[in-house]
């Protein structure tokens, strides 16, 4: 016949030599008892801690013993549920041994685990921005592409602005008794801004980076800090 309170009690004594420094009884009757279990430290000194408290029952170790998480630092809800589960695991599979060393050990195994992978989420999210900050200095780099569909909409834009210009422009000389111009001088002056759109487009591709000298002719219409700007980036938020 097995004598239960004989093994109890040699395994507390042994218990006791092995965690002097976070072993704890708390009760005799029954023999209920905490062990504190610590990961081992991570790179930047990142611990998790678990307070462990065990109740031997009339027939451990042929019956699991009661297990609770008493105390803890560092863990979430779910690593708390993953080592109870733990327990009951490592419980079931030393059945007819003493197994709180075996029980603490798994846990202490545990632990070390849950830090990996804080470590490694740690890593990842650092990664993930470097990323995002490679991706946004890239596209910075690159300029503005553009569709012909994108840029003939921002350049209809851009037409009306400069007929609206054209007009306050041409309102402001008659008004300062220069003489109106004709129809054909204000084609010749401003005829060549509408021109070779279409066909520089369908040349460079579908897709092409917008540039600045295909306006260079702008310059021709004297324009003065009032009127219409020229960016290509507004296309975007267009």
């Amino acid at each position: 016949m097995t004598d239960y309170v004989e093994e109890q009690r040699n395994e507390l004594e042994a218990i006791e030599s092995i965690y002097p420094d976070s072993f704890t009884v708390l009760s005799e009757d029954p023999t209920s008892f905490t062990i504190t279990v610590m990961s081992d430290a991570a790179e930047n000194g990142d611990t998790v801690e678990a307070t462990l408290k065990f109740t031997y029952v009339a027939k451990y170790p042929d019956e699991p013993p009661l297990w609770e998480i008493y105390s803890q630092e560092n863990l979430e809800d779910g690593d708390m549920e993953d080592i109870l589960t733990l327990l009951n695991q490592q419980a079931e599979e030393n059945l007819g041994m003493v197994m709180i060393f075996t029980l603490v050990t798994a846990v202490q195994e545990k632990l070390n685990e849950i830090v990996d992978a804080m470590k490694n989420r740690r890593e990842e999210e650092k990664l993930r921005k470097e990323k995002e900050a490679e991706e946004a200095e890239k596209v910075a780099f690159q300029g503005t592409v553009v569709t012909i569909e994108n840029f003939l909409a921002w350049k209809a834009k851009f037409d009306l602005e400069m007929a609206e210009f054209r007009q306050k422009k041409q309102k402001e000389e008659e008004q300062a008794g220069k003489p109106k111009l004709t129809g054909k001088q204000l084609f010749e002056r401003d005829h060549n801004l509408d021109t070779s759109d279409i066909q520089f487009l369908e040349d460079g591709g579908n897709n092409v980076e917008v540039d600045e000298s295909l306006f260079q002719d702008i310059e021709d219409l004297d324009l003065d800090e009032d009127g219409p700007t020229f960016d290509p980036l507004e296309m975007d938020s267009d």
